[in-house]
């Protein structure tokens, strides 16, 4: 009996070591001061879900995030693999099974997986008024601000900004298509070098598709059902019209992102995506691709977007979770990872607002140099859609043009 109490007793100290209470056994952090939210974190552990389909973000995760958490704040920092739907069935089987205690904590997440979060009320906040460095963020930014249309309203908190780019081989394509409209001509032209991945990154050259025939005004504010038929059956018609030009005639299409990259590296088709401006450089870095890669943005332009850190509601360490997202938007960390060899990310601070040696830092990052700089693309940027319209085209994707063989 005694052994067990003394068992009993340990998993109990395990349990708190770990940072495993329920939220309402929790440091009330809204209204703790930040010094007794570090205190409260440290000794603890942090579970995070996110992607993890590219090796400098790993590499960025695990040599450097990982280490200085636990170094300066005594954080163990604990990355789970998951994406989008991974975090909402994650949420959905915890809320359904009325389990207290998340197993998550913080996660990396977009605004079609911020909308499905929001609709389960499965994100703790507002909370990002409690965070240090949230005085730093460019919240004046509408690529920041609004989160495919949606007010962040402090639910999620912003850690990066990118746009999506075309990639091609200079060696291969002499003159890459201009506009989305060259890009229908060149793909008649050059059949069997093009294709599009059935994920996110796909979703997004669609969307940006999209908007090219519609009008940026047009696809603006809420997801409307009139308008994203007129104009999803005028992007259906192109595609299937071209899908007989596409890598293996349309027959198949490539499941991931990194697939694509693949097909690419090896030659098999002449352009591949990317979610991020200057991913072309890191991955000319990594020898992943050919020197002769280049980046950039048709006409009209490109989706560009911010990604965020979103806390479960039912974290059971919301302290940590504070601290380690408040870390990851440091201007330490937004530094470090706007580094073409590091990640390339695009950072979300207001760099005027930094203190000077952290602006004199960001005026010397590593320029680009097989991507064009921010400013030059800027004004082909669109700003992301209402979220239904993301998921509908993951939906209409497959039933009207992968399944129409």
């Amino acid at each position: 009996m005694k052994h067990l109490r003394i068992l009993l007793l340990l998993i109990t100290f395990l349990s708190f070591g770990c940072g495993s209470n329920t939220p309402q056994e929790q440091l009330n952090v809204q209204e703790a001061d930040w010094a007794s939210i570090e205190a409260a974190a440290r000794g603890t552990t942090v579970q995070m879900m996110m992607w993890q389909g590219d090796p400098l973000i790993n590499k960025y995760m695990q040599n450097y995030m990982k280490p200085q958490l636990q170094k300066q704040y005594g954080i163990t920092l604990d990355i789970n693999s998951g994406q989008g739907k991974d975090i909402v069935g994650l949420a959905l089987g915890e809320k359904e099974t009325g389990k207290t205690v998340s197993e998550m904590d913080v996660a990396w997440i977009n605004g079609e997986t911020f909308y499905q979060l929001r609709q389960l009320d499965a994100l703790y906040g507002p909370f990002t008024e409690l965070l240090p460095n949230n005085q730093y963020v460019n919240w004046q930014n509408p690529f920041i601000g609004r989160d495919f249309q949606q007010p962040v309203e402090g639910m999620e908190a912003p850690w990066g900004n990118v746009q999506l780019a075309f990639i091609y081989n200079a060696d291969k394509v002499k003159t890459p298509p201009a506009s989305f409209s060259e890009l229908e001509s060149y793909i008649k032209n050059h059949p069997g070098t093009f294709t599009i991945p059935n994920e996110f990154t796909g979703m997004t050259l669609l969307k940006s598709w999209m908007i090219a025939l519609a009008g940026k005004e047009e696809l603006a504010g809420e997801f409307d059902e009139a308008t994203y038929q007129k104009y999803s059956q005028q992007l259906w018609q192109k595609i299937n019209h071209l899908k007989p030009y596409f890598w293996k005639q349309g027959q198949t299409f490539p499941a991931t992102l990194s697939q694509l990259h693949q097909l690419y590296a090896n030659g098999e088709i002449n352009f591949t995506f990317s979610n991020n401006d200057s991913e072309v450089d890191n991955k000319i870095l990594q020898g992943v691709f050919p020197e002769t890669s280049r980046a950039y943005v048709p006409e009209p332009g490109t989706i560009q977007n911010t990604h965020y850190l979103g806390i479960l509601k039912r974290s059971g360490n919301l302290p940590g979770a504070l601290v380690v997202i408040n870390f990851l938007q440091s201007p330490e960390a937004q530094y470090r990872k706007a580094s073409p060899e590091v990640w390339g990310d695009g950072t979300v601070l207001a760099t005027e607002k930094l203190p000077a040696e952290w602006q004199e830092k960001f005026r010397h990052i590593p320029a680009r140099r097989h991507a064009p700089d921010r400013a030059a693309i800027q004004d082909r940027a669109f700003e992301e859609l209402a979220p239904e319209y993301m998921i509908r085209l993951y939906d209409d994707f497959r039933t009207e043009v992968i399944e129409q063989n």
